[in-house]
């Protein structure tokens, strides 16, 4: 099992299950989902892919302002994976 969810891993998800065109990943991870043009489905098919994959629970509604950044450290911290530098 993987002890860190990327931001690479994250956008590998959102290109491939999200339908988020790569020409459109954010440069920086401090934005929405709204922010990006996703909707609370994109984030539903994300918190069922990392509850699969991780054993993860994140929110059951997309908490207002939750960023992709968030989203990362929420699987990381649970993961127990170390921060990166």
């Amino acid at each position: 099992m993987p002890h860190h969810w990327t931001a690479d891993d994250l956008f590998t998800f959102l290109t491939e299950q999200a339908g988020l065109p790569p020409e459109d990943h954010p440069a920086d991870l401090d934005v929405t989902f709204e922010d990006i043009g996703l909707d609370s489905l994109a984030y539903l098919q994300l918190s069922a892919e990392v509850a699969d994959r991780f054993g993860v629970e994140l929110p059951g509604e997309m908490p207002p302002g939750f960023t992709l950044d968030q989203i990362l450290a929420t699987v990381n911290d649970a993961l127990g994976a170390p921060e990166p530098v």
